[in-house]
């Protein structure tokens, strides 16, 4: 499951998404929207994608991973539009026999996300609103 969605990400659906009788760890990761940035108060976010190219990217990283490590499967699935405090804006599944590899395969996963996925973020404030460069973590 490699997705860029606009709606609520189903955190179940993408966990079954990776789950099977092989699997002896499931790792997870739920980047959502926090209250502050910046020592500012944030309002909400917005997430606009080159949805094309970074499924391409979300594909490379799941290759990557798979070849890495000895995964069951890897599930990574990004919203964009508007989201509100406390919504996910990315989920990050990963199964394998043994934790230790879910774990590294998961923060690659995110990390190397944030650094080649075409995805912008939009931080919105009271007084005003900006767009954030490369994503911070």
């Amino acid at each position: 499951m490699i997705e860029i969605v606009q709606s609520t990400i189903d955190r179940r659906q993408v966990v079954d998404s990776v789950a099977g009788p092989g699997s002896g760890a499931i790792v997870t990761f739920d980047g959502t929207v926090r209250d502050n940035a910046r020592g500012k108060p944030v309002t909400h976010l917005y997430y606009d994608a080159y949805s094309e190219m970074a499924i391409k990217e979300l594909q490379k990283i799941h290759h990557q991973a798979m070849q890495r490590w000895p995964l069951n499967e890897m599930s990574i699935v990004h919203r964009i539009g508007r989201m509100e405090i406390g919504e996910s804006s990315v989920f990050v599944a990963v199964s394998s026999a043994h934790r230790g590899d879910a774990f590294e395969a998961c923060r690659f996963a995110i990390d190397t996300l944030k650094t080649t996925v075409p995805i912008w973020k939009k931080e919105h404030y009271q007084d005003g609103e900006v767009w954030i460069e490369g994503y911070d973590q």
